[in-house]
């Protein structure tokens, strides 16, 4: 049974063979979990793929110093816990910038800091949505205070559940009682010329509800136009879900274009409703590929960043378990080729175990 169990591993990994992935994907690396490998490994599983970002929900100094001369993108997070004590003063902006930031620079390459995680008047997070824009200032100044403002982009993730509307995609609107904390976060982003960061999950839209969304359209196999809004034709939610959150950006005043970078999405493989290998697996090859094209409403490579390097056994929800690109033992679940020939596969570590 078990060599037919890795038999079929095989089969499934060989199926979704990418090669030449664009190089802005990149994958996030959490640690929730008590049966994880190593920084050390995970930083070399990353390097032995050719996956040049990585995105830190916080500044773990043993992945950090792991991450010393590996020449990867490090998109790297003030944790929500912090948001509040850094807003509370500039010395403690500069004191988290020296300890996570200038401690590793320049041998890790730092290219974003990302102020909280999803951070909502709507959820637990309500009671430091009043200090997001303080802390983010407090550390955009603190970095140029160490000179690598013009080297690193200061920004914060949001996610969803700050929209009003998203459909159709181009009357996409952020909610009426979300505006007084969405507009000074654009406000300042627009002002330092940083991206916002979007948490994108299709997964979850369908799965919840899965009578209007089909499954075509959530994995980018719907074989014709879904939505048809105006001049744009969307045949994947992921393309909706990126332009609402344009529309809604278009909306609000102040001038300049305000980039986003999609700093999660993934599929989980198992724990719920329509969470399975196969799904998640094609989830996971076509958005590679079609990150390289863009959105109709916004076309070109998007800078994307896959949820998660590895299931993480301790986090809650079931579903919140399972959606790890790679197994903690470092075995993959399924072939994502990131620009590595084929040959250099962990197949023969899997046929080993046989």
């Amino acid at each position: 049974m078990a060599v037919i169990a890795v038999l079929g591993l095989l089969l499934v990994a060989s199926s979704i063979d990418i090669t030449g992935a664009d190089e802005s994907i990149g994958v996030c690396y959490g640690m929730l979990g008590n049966n994880l490998p190593s920084h050390d490994e995970v930083v070399q599983l990353y390097k032995s793929r050719n996956i040049k970002r990585l995105r830190l929900y916080e500044p773990n100094h043993g992945a950090l110093q792991a991450l010393r001369g590996s020449n990867i993108e490090v998109m790297l997070g003030v944790p929500n816990s912090d948001v509040k004590h850094i807003a509370s003063g500039m010395q403690h902006a500069r004191w988290w910038v020296k300890q996570n930031v200038i401690n590793f620079w320049p041998d890790v390459k730092i290219k974003y800091i990302v102020v909280g995680n999803g951070i909502s008047p709507f959820t637990g997070t309500s009671n430091i949505t009043s200090d997001l824009v303080t802390s983010m200032r407090e550390i955009h100044d603190a970095i140029y205070f160490a000179s690598l403002g013009y080297n690193i982009n200061v920004t914060t993730s949001i996610d969803m559940t700050l929209m009003g509307n998203s459909y159709p995609p181009s009357q996409g609107s952020f909610r009426n009682d979300a505006r007084p904390f969405v507009d000074p976060v654009v406000e300042f982003l627009r002002n330092t010329r940083a991206p916002l960061l979007l948490n994108i999950h299709p997964y979850f839209s369908y799965s919840s509800n899965p009578g209007q969304i089909s499954l075509p359209y959530a994995l980018f196999t719907a074989p014709n136009v879904v939505v048809q809004d105006g001049p744009y034709q969307y045949k994947n939610l992921f393309d909706a879900m990126l332009d609402s959150v344009y529309a809604a950006l278009d909306q609000l005043s102040g001038r300049g274009f305000l980039e986003i970078v999609v700093s999660e999405t993934g599929w989980p493989s198992d724990g719920a409703f329509g969470a399975t290998t196969d799904n998640a697996a094609t989830y996971l090859k076509n958005l590679i590929q079609h990150a390289r094209e863009g959105t109709p409403r916004k076309p070109g490579p998007i800078e994307t960043y896959l949820f998660a390097m590895l299931d993480e056994n301790n986090k809650y929800p079931e579903v919140e378990k399972h959606f790890g690109l790679f197994f903690p033992n470092k075995q993959p679940k399924y072939q994502l080729n990131f620009g590595v020939s084929a040959e250099t596969s962990v197949t023969p570590s899997l046929k080993s175990e046989m």
